[in-house]
């Protein structure tokens, strides 16, 4: 018996006919009728596929259909799905159950099913490419004012990202039970590493167990008064992830970070070379200071080079353009992450960064737009953005120095944006301005005050989505700039209060 013809072909992603748009129907009816025949097959085609991908729009239901028994565990034949289909339309005009049993009784060899996938997907992304293609032609054409050439751009290239990464122009609704298969995988992948962290690892033992590791698509503020350690910290953490770069191959040939991950770091202050300077006397244990100036002596310079030698492999990649804006960021993170693959972003800092348009005289709105792309950027990549921000004088004047939310410059947006807020504080740097004339009572006591506190840090987090906020100690080395982790029994006497 032949299959029912199908008529009125389209695509209904967008409710835009596609003039002689490529698909194959035969393709889409030979990989249904494998998977309602044998629903094993279902295991042999890769996650890649989704129903938004068929072109027959009732071959969309129907693959949903079969996907969602499957996963319960439950049967997927035609019996079962035409009464689920009874109230369909589209079912009763391709010819109701007989539909399903002529896929049935055509169905090829299970063994096939993968390639059938693989030409459906194909299709649909080709599909989405002409879509594109014609929004961008119209929208260039039309020569919208408000619009400039460059933003057409940037909105072309996030659309092809996005049809890169996800197989789909737009991501659009996600159903709870998708929603709720991410959750519980991710729980399981933070259950199966070593420390139970859900999101990457800080390289700080004590941090991490705070905050259970870097989330994707969350965003970060490390905020501190200059000279606090922000830079560090951050350098810190994006070499110990990249350090630890671990990845493995997926079936359809893409690369799975299992450990560590790529660094993309933004560092509008620093150049890339003083980055590089940083990270050698981290890894070297040689003063950064005296790399510097070069008063080094030739076995230390052994230990520079031997260290150089050790980290030059690391995806640490460097952007060192002053006054970048968020949308020339945004661009190349993206392509960080299509040709090579993106695990987290750094900025260094939030206030260097500029919206890029021109027409904004109130910087507070703009720091607000930079917040909101940086945070729109982490949930589109999904990956975790660390942005570095300056707080205002406002803590200098204070007794208590420790800074808080409202210490946050431009602070409405970045508190609002951010999914967490932590703060570099270290006690010995102000206390180290306070020193009294030597040889005093007065002396003596800010010298015992002072054996007490140096070589310590706090990072003090002010806000956290995931969890409970709080104090952190760490190690802190001022002659490689290098935070460490708080021996457990060591200035056990140490009350920053």
């Amino acid at each position: 018996m032949a299959l029912v013809p199908l008529l009125d072909l389209r695509s209904t992603s967008n409710d835009v006919v596609i003039p002689h748009a490529p698909a194959n129907v035969e393709a889409e009816q030979a990989l249904l009728g494998a998977l309602l025949y044998d629903n094993a097959a279902f295991e042999r085609i890769g996650d890649y596929l989704k129903a938004q991908h068929f072109f027959e729009p009732f071959h969309q239901r129907l693959f949903a259909s079969v996907e969602n028994q499957i996963r319960k565990g439950q049967l997927a034949e035609p019996i079962l799905l035409a009464e689920q289909f009874s109230r369909d339309v589209g079912f009763e005009e391709l010819g109701g159950i007989r539909y399903l049993a002529d896929l049935v009784d055509r169905a090829p060899p299970a063994a096939n099913a993968p390639d059938y996938a693989r030409v459906i997907y194909d299709l649909a992304l080709r599909r989405d490419l002409i879509r594109i293609g014609g929004d961008i032609s119209t929208l260039a054409a039309q020569g919208d004012a408000d619009v400039s050439a460059r933003d057409q751009i940037e909105q072309a290239e996030q659309k092809l990202f996005t049809l890169a990464e996800t197989g789909g122009a737009t991501q659009g609704f996600v159903s709870f039970a998708d929603a709720l298969h991410g959750a519980v995988a991710m729980a399981a992948e933070a259950h199966s590493r070593d420390g139970g962290l859900a999101g990457l690892s800080t390289g700080l033992i004590d941090l991490d167990q705070k905050i259970g590791g870097m989330h994707p698509s969350d965003l970060v503020i490390l905020a501190a008064r200059p000279s606090m350690g922000k830079t560090a910290l951050a350098c810190n953490i994006a070499f110990d992830v990249a350090r630890n770069y671990a990845w493995e191959p997926q079936p359809d040939g893409s690369k799975k970070t299992v450990r560590g991950g790529v660094v993309a770091f933004f560092s509008v202050e620093m150049s890339a070379e003083q980055l590089a300077m940083r990270l050698l006397a981290e890894v070297s244990g040689v003063s950064g200071d005296r790399l510097r100036k070069g008063e080094i002596t030739a076995s230390e310079f052994g230990r520079v080079r031997d260290a150089a030698l050790e980290i030059q492999e690391s995806p640490l990649y460097i952007d060192a353009t002053g006054g970048i804006t968020i949308a020339k960021l945004a661009a190349r993170a993206r392509r960080l992450k299509r040709m090579i693959g993106l695990d987290l972003i750094i900025v260094d800092y939030l206030q260097l960064v500029t919206g890029g348009d021109g027409k904004s005289d109130n910087r507070v709105q703009e720091v607000s737009m930079i917040t909101q792309g940086l945070k729109s950027l982490a949930k589109e990549l999904s990956v975790p953005v660390m942005a570095l921000s300056q707080l205002s004088r406002q803590v200098e004047n204070r007794e208590d120095k420790k800074p808080q939310l409202s210490d946050l410059r431009e602070s409405g947006s970045i508190e609002q944006d951010a999914d967490m807020v932590m703060f570099v504080y270290r006690e010995s740097y102000y206390l180290s301005r306070l020193e009294p004339r030597e040889g005093t009572e007065e002396h003596f006591k800010w010298q015992e005050s002072m054996d007490q506190v140096r070589g310590l840090a706090e990072i003090i987090i002010g806000k956290q989505r995931h969890g409970p906020i709080g104090n952190v100690k760490l190690s802190f080395n001022e002659d490689i700039t290098k935070f460490g982790n708080l021996a457990r029994d060591h200035h056990a006497s140490y009350d920053p209060h």
